[in-house]
């Protein structure tokens, strides 16, 4: 069972590099005013693509044995660590709402992953 508990891991965190490596993508695309398919075009923005493709095969092997009530609640745990993120490489904003918020989504993915 531990296996798919760690492919939901590696599923969660391939889509968190993703999401990290998109974002990059945009930054870029926009400090070049470049469009739309100059930013599909960017390195970073294609190998985003391809973490998200990897992260959803990894899912359908967690979701084998982990029920699914359980399983995507928990990837939420990425909006934790790219809330974090956010703040310290790309300079976004941290208010007390979305502290709040953030520790909401923690406490539902530990009281749900203890559920499972």
């Amino acid at each position: 069972m531990i296996i798919y508990w760690l492919a939901l891991a590696a599923a969660i965190s391939t889509s968190l590099i993703g999401q990290i490596l998109l974002k990059s993508g945009a930054a870029n695309s926009v400090a070049a005013e470049g469009g739309f398919f100059d930013q599909l075009l960017r390195l970073p923005t294609m190998v985003g693509l391809v973490c998200y493709g990897g992260a959803a095969l990894l899912y359908i092997i967690a979701l084998r044995r982990i029920p699914m009530s359980v399983a995507l609640p928990c990837t939420a745990a990425s909006y934790i660590a790219i809330a974090a993120i956010g703040w310290a490489v790309f300079g976004e904003t941290m208010g007390v709402q979305k502290i709040a918020a953030i520790a909401l989504i923690a406490a539902g993915v530990a009281l749900l992953a203890t559920t499972a």
